[in-house]
């Protein structure tokens, strides 16, 4: 399993907590040194089940800077992915790739506790 987080969210901070405390076995990648790909989101986007909106950082500096709320309605997919794949800082954090292929954005105890079998 792998996450990408950012080192000074706290949201990262508590879901890294969180796996250490289960006894998880993970990967850490930083999500801004290592920036995710605009091939790795598409994938990671069909895996979730999610919305593609739901792949933005909302509280983001970035987000609010670039007024992303008003310009998504007239974004493609195409269009969405590369402006996600421009900045690791745009993506919501932290993002957990599961062993089998699916996918976590953000963190929510009871979804991740669901998912890795913690109920």
């Amino acid at each position: 399993m792998k996450i990408l987080c950012y080192s000074k969210c706290g949201t990262c901070r508590k879901a890294l907590k969180w796996l250490r405390e289960k006894g998880k076995n993970f990967e850490e990648r930083s999500i801004t040194d290592e920036k995710p790909t605009r091939e790795e989101l598409v994938q990671w986007h069909a895996a979730s089940g999610l919305p593609l909106k739901k792949f933005f950082n909302t509280s983001g500096k970035l987000y609010k800077e670039n007024h992303i709320k008003d310009r998504l309605p007239g974004m493609s997919d195409d269009e969405i992915y590369d402006l996600l794949a421009s900045d690791g800082m745009m993506v919501k954090r932290p993002v957990l790739l599961l062993d089998d292929g699916g996918v976590l954005v953000g963190f929510r105890e009871e979804e991740w506790a669901e998912a890795l079998g913690e109920n």
